[in-house]
């Protein structure tokens, strides 16, 4: 059965809006079809990633009952090296020629190099609070998708990063991706960050950054810089848990206690970047009726960028879960993915529709792994494992990478 999304309604708020209409290559799809709990095809035969059922339910969900926000707080910003602005008539001339007329709502600014950058608004459609996405661990579900492409490697170590090394530093960032290309003997404007963070590296009042005691760029009070004070997941769930060799949980695991938050309102009154999206874990310990105790997590999420975070936010707080589980001796359980407001950026309506009509990959194990002898303090990039190298391969030939532009 074939959707269509109903691109007009959007529009008519756009003109109004003194906005450019959006063109589409296409906008309909083919429905995803449910069955007890599983993707199915044409045929009724079960395809997919638990994960991949979930990202194509939403999509639909949201492309058909998904409403327009008015005033959208971020923006995409295009460079265009070269190009000219003519302020009087609002037009940007690209170096090749190409003239571009600015909209009511549009604007301009420069990069220090000079570069021109057009900013355009960059809308949502968003649901709120209609569907939790639940996984059990222990069955090898996972919440990895094949409809695309995934960098694990930069989520994985984005987690580490937040929890494990409690950092905002970009330049840790980079170190655990393994991608570091910075000197700290170079000067400021010839090194680079490797990771998409960057955009909200914070600055002074004149636009200058504002550097940590090692020369570094850094995010301010949130995420890592909200950690790393308060200890968070080692005080607040590891060590509340963790007990003696003789019964490896403390005697009383059954605490219903067990949250961690990012959402901190005094760190967010000192400079900081983005504040957090997925801000709040819940634990709970599980003695099962198979004589096994599990670590069961729920993640709350306030807002979420889904095309291009959804999978990935679920997939490192999955590897959360399963970490601090292996660090108290216990199984890993249910994870469960709460988010409030889910939304597509309107850049993205494209690249969702193409999602919903491709075929997931088959015959690929999407199991998170989780390598032995790991420990929360020894965890890298490499202690996770999801798919062969081959099956990354087949994913990418058979669902080839989409390009995400971001809402900064």
């Amino acid at each position: 059965m074939m959707r269509k999304f109903n691109l007009d309604r959007i529009n008519l708020k756009k003109v109004a809006f003194g906005e450019k209409e959006i063109v589409l290559k296409r906008t309909t799809y083919q429905k995803p079809k449910i069955v007890n709990d599983r993707l199915v095809d044409k045929n009724g035969n079960p395809v997919g990633t638990k994960g991949d059922m979930y990202t194509k339910m939403i999509m639909d969900l949201i492309l058909q009952e998904g409403c327009l926000d008015h005033d959208p707080r971020p923006h995409y910003e295009d460079e265009y090296p070269g190009a000219t602005y003519d302020e009087k008539k609002r037009v940007i001339t690209k170096a090749d020629g190409e003239t571009i007329q600015l909209y009511e709502r549009d604007s301009i600014k420069y990069r220090e190099d000079g570069t021109l950058v057009h900013c355009t608004p960059a809308h949502t459609i968003s649901i709120n609070d209609r569907f939790q996405c639940t996984y059990d661990l222990s069955k090898g579900e996972s919440p990895m998708i094949t409809l695309r492409p995934i960098a694990m490697k930069a989520s994985t170590a984005e987690i580490l990063w937040i929890y494990q090394k409690q950092s905002n530093d970009l330049v840790v960032y980079d170190e655990l991706q393994g991608i570091c290309t910075w000197e700290d003997d170079k000067p400021l404007e010839e090194n680079k960050i490797n990771n998409w963070w960057w955009q909200w590296a914070i600055r002074d009042k004149k636009g200058k950054l504002i550097l940590n005691e090692k020369g570094h760029p850094i995010i301010g009070a949130c995420y890592g810089g909200t950690t790393e004070p308060r200890d968070m997941m080692r005080r607040e769930v590891i060590d509340t848990i963790k007990g003696n060799v003789e019964k490896n949980i403390k005697p009383n695991p059954d605490s219903r206690r067990l949250i961690t938050c990012l959402w901190q309102i005094d760190d967010f009154e000192k400079p900081h970047g983005l504040k957090p999206c997925a801000f709040l874990t819940i634990w709970n310990v599980r003695h099962d009726w198979d004589g096994e105790d599990y670590l069961d997590m729920t993640l709350v999420q306030r807002s979420s960028d889904f095309a291009t975070a959804g999978c990935i936010n679920q997939v490192q707080y999955a590897e959360l879960l399963m970490l601090i589980a292996k660090e108290t001796g216990l199984k890993p359980g249910i994870f469960t993915w709460k988010p409030s407001n889910v939304q597509l950026y309107d850049r993205h309506f494209d690249q969702a529709i193409e999602m919903l009509n491709r075929e997931p990959v088959d015959d690929v194990d999407a199991t998170i792994k989780i390598k032995e002898g790991t420990t929360f303090d020894n965890a890298t990039t490499k202690s996770f494992a999801i798919f062969t190298e081959e099956e990354r391969q087949k994913i990418k030939t058979k669902n080839p990478k989409i390009d995400l532009p971001l809402g900064i």
